[in-house]
């Protein structure tokens, strides 16, 4: 049985003002393994309420109950008054205080119980229950797994279920990295409750906007740099290309991916300049960890093969800081 199944039991044995909280900038496994938890918490009789930090993209709209969700960049205000009157919070799809911004600090206060449900590595201790898999696919793999040894999976109704199909995909990339035999396993039994893949696949992959195809086109043809004497790629936006194509939160969304197309290319980075920072995205293939690059240099996190950071620095100095570290993870190539 998971660690911290039978605390977790005791925790949620009859009705609490609960809230949970996912990490900025949330994706599929963010909004998924929130909304999921929190229908579950909802059958036992919980007054729950899921906050994240900054807003989510508009495709994710159709998972039930996000749109009742309180966005703290938003509602400050209302995002606070929650954690105050909580009894019981949950953290999901997040490791770290710091990863839910100004909310951290009312979090670590908090007279509440505090609960991490997580995949990342190094988790911080500020919680009273962690149960945390490195192993698991994405964090809605762990809530599955969660509420099975609770002994509630007839409480994962079809609507529950995507939510949680909703992160497993998206984190695993459509089931091309970090599965294991579960991950297949859990899929196979949501798809069995009722899950739609085919229509919940089309709704995630088949709803870009045209600028998000036409920005895509222009970073194969204007921002990619391959560097093949370590089998590296590297694409780049400057704020002037954020002017340019109007980019919003979510129109970068999985450009990354697409540098890992390339024969050879064993590490992907997309280096973004923002207004006051520049972030960095990396993703790699096998046994290369892109986490411990971007926790050494670049004060991010993530997994093994696919994470991110950050510094207050020049687009021109992150990529250049970038090319250097290379020599330090990767073994030159003979071309």
């Amino acid at each position: 049985m998971t660690e911290g199944i039978q605390e977790l039991k005791q925790l949620i044995s009859f009705p609490k003002e609960v809230v949970i909280i996912s990490h900025r900038n949330p994706d599929g496994d963010a909004v998924g393994s929130a909304c999921g938890l929190a229908l579950y918490l909802q059958k036992l009789h919980h007054n729950v309420k899921v906050i994240f930090p900054s807003e989510y993209t508009s495709k994710y709209n159709f998972i039930q109950g996000i749109r009742n969700s309180i966005v703290f960049d938003l509602d400050p205000n209302g995002a606070r008054q929650a954690v105050d009157k909580a009894e019981l919070i949950f953290c999901v799809d997040l490791n770290a205080l710091d990863r839910i911004d100004k909310l951290g600090e009312n979090v670590q206060f908090s007279k509440a119980k505090k609960v991490m449900i997580d995949h990342h590595l190094d988790p911080e201790p500020f919680v009273d229950v962690m149960i945390s898999e490195v192993d698991a696919s994405s964090t809605c793999e762990l809530i599955f797994k969660v509420i099975d040894e609770l002994g509630d999976r007839p409480k994962i109704d079809p609507i529950i279920g995507e939510c949680l199909f909703t992160g497993i995909v998206s984190d695993t990339g459509s089931f091309k990295y970090a599965t294991r035999s579960y991950t297949y396993e859990v899929a196979a039994i949501l798809k069995e409750i009722g899950v739609d893949d085919y229509q919940l696949a089309d709704r995630l992959f088949n709803q870009q906007k045209e600028k998000h195809l036409r920005l895509l086109g222009y970073c194969l043809a204007n921002r990619l740099e391959v560097i093949k004497e370590y089998g590296v790629g590297i694409m780049w936006l400057s704020k002037a290309d954020y002017m340019k194509f109007d980019i919003q939160r979510g129109d970068t969304e999985g450009i990354v991916n697409y540098i890992l197309m390339i024969e050879n290319v064993k590490v992907a980075a997309l280096v973004l300049e923002q207004p006051t920072i520049v972030k960095i995205s990396l993703r790699s293939k096998g046994d290369i960890s892109v986490q411990d690059m971007v926790s050494k240099h670049f004060n991010g996190g993530g997994h093994k093969n696919a994470a991110g950071g950050s510094a207050y620095a020049s687009l021109k100095d992150v990529l250049s800081k970038f090319r250097k570290i290379l020599p330090e993870y990767l073994p030159k190539i003979d071309i």
